[in-house]
């Protein structure tokens, strides 16, 4: 077997064994192409400790980040990981390499007045408009991932009890309630600009193109920025922001920690947590309202 036949290989157990997004996938098979290009023809499962740190270092040199850096040597762990298990290497060559310190970094948010602004940007008045404004105060509401919006269907909406259900990361199920003025939106949508959008055509998807389909990721984030840009802010913003304002308002308004773990989807609470970095404001504000010398 040689290096790309090994390297699918180990991609569709991870498939089969984790349910991984697509884009786990797609990063975890281009870092490890990108290790067996720089080997050459030598073998993946012949590499040892010193060879992995040439490749690491060598990333380096090309100016990578320590982000990256900690990203490629997780993806060569997890490979060589399940090699050992699998009796493919008698040693893992990763086991004894630290991974580089990282400085852990803040999501972006906007501010509540921000979200408002951005909000109202689209045009209502055209139906691409409206359907824009549907989909963003959707996903302020939900906190839903980009993807897991773009990829809403109607069999996923329940109207009566006002919520979505969802199937995320490593194909884990959730509900996650939908706010009043959100399912408002999504109604007048449905009945009035999604029609003119299709036309004649029939779709599963809640929010759809005007090809009949539905958007992807990336189409959503330009409309993300060309919004942001209309609404006067100047911030740098992420595929991700109106999910980070979502939980940082959440917590800012007194929301318990792990109800905002469930909203999100996140396995573990340690990955929420980084929005409590992002509330001080709220702890502030409590301390000078309510000590006696705030």
């Amino acid at each position: 077997m040689n290096s790309a036949q090994t390297i699918e290989a180990f991609l569709n157990a991870l498939w089969l064994e984790f349910g991984l997004s697509d884009n786990t996938l797609s990063a975890y098979g281009s870092d490890l192409r990108l290790f067996a290009k720089w080997l050459k023809h030598k073998d993946l499962l012949a590499v040892d400790e010193v060879c992995i740190k040439g490749f690491l270092l060598s990333r380096q040199q090309d100016g990578i980040s320590s982000r990256s850096s900690a990203r490629i040597l997780s993806c060569l762990r997890r490979f060589y990981g399940y090699m050992l298990r699998e009796g493919k290497v008698s040693v893992d060559p990763t086991q004894l390499i630290d991974a580089p310190q990282l400085g852990r970094g803040l999501p972006d948010s906007l501010s509540e007045t921000d979200v408002e602004s951005l909000l109202e940007a689209p045009e209502t008045s055209d139906s691409l408009g409206f359907r824009d404004r549907a989909m963003l105060e959707m996903l302020y509401a939900t906190g839903l991932r980009v993807s897991e919006l773009v990829e809403l269907k109607f069999s996923q909406i329940n109207f009566r009890q006002g919520c979505v259900r969802v199937t995320g990361k490593g194909d884990k199920e959730r509900l996650v309630p939908v706010g009043e003025e959100a399912m408002d939106w999504a109604e007048r949508y449905i009945t009035g600009a999604r029609q003119t959008i299709l036309g004649n055509r029939q779709s599963d998807y809640l929010f759809v193109t005007k090809r009949g389909s539905c958007m992807t990721r990336q189409a959503f984030w330009h409309i993300i920025k060309r919004y942001a840009q209309l609404a006067g802010i100047d911030k740098h913003l992420s595929p991700h922001t109106l999910r980070h304002a979502f939980a940082t308002h959440l917590l800012n308004h007194g929301a318990d920690l792990r109800v905002v773990q469930l909203l999100l989807g996140h396995s573990d609470l340690s990955t929420t947590q980084i929005y409590t970095h992002i509330a001080q404001q709220r702890l502030k504000e409590l301390h000078t309202k309510h000590h006696p010398r705030g």
